[in-house]
């Protein structure tokens, strides 16, 4: 699916976060480290600054109940991957939009690892359909053993390449 650019300026990247909103998904990530788990959530911003991400939503990462319940199908843990409750997800996405707060990006952290769109990350973010699902940028947040966040990167689809790539994004005061 192609989403509009000029109808959802932050698809192509240059989000502007807010220095809370990056403290507030530091804080999620060093909670998700705590528990083993990678955490994930999503940031909205007012539709009149249409590129200032700073309302932060954390959501509970589904994938440890999902491989305790069934490990066969659901073979990774919350260390490896996220899962966000689909129809939880959508709600907010849909509900931001009414209100004119919509979601601007879906974040996630990565566990002793860099900051990259994983080949899962990017199967989650188009449904498998060759194209995102959703007019969203994603933050991939770094976090290492004792908390320590090394790296955050941004990434946005690209018509031309039909990939996920890096983008700029800064954080204000």
């Amino acid at each position: 699916m192609s989403h509009n650019a000029e109808e959802f300026p932050w698809i192509n990247g240059a989000v502007v976060f807010t220095q809370a909103a990056i403290d507030a998904i530091d804080a999620d990530a060093q909670r998700g480290l705590a528990v083993d788990e990678e955490c994930c959530g999503l940031v909205a911003g007012l539709a009149s600054d249409a590129l200032r991400a700073d309302r932060v939503t954390p959501f509970e990462n589904r994938a440890n109940k999902l491989h305790a319940v069934d490990p066969e199908t659901f073979t990774r843990t919350g260390r490896e991957y996220f899962d966000m409750h689909p129809m939880k997800f959508a709600r907010a996405v849909e509900e931001g939009a009414k209100a004119g707060l919509p979601v601007k990006v879906l974040y996630h952290s990565h566990l002793d690892c860099g900051a990259y769109f994983s080949p899962t990350d990017a199967a989650a973010a188009t449904g498998n359909t060759g194209a995102p699902l959703y007019p969203l940028a994603y933050l991939v947040v770094s976090i290492r053993a004792g908390g320590v966040i090394d790296d955050r990167k941004l990434f946005v689809w690209s018509e031309t390449t039909a990939t996920f790539v890096e983008a700029a994004y800064t954080v204000e005061a």
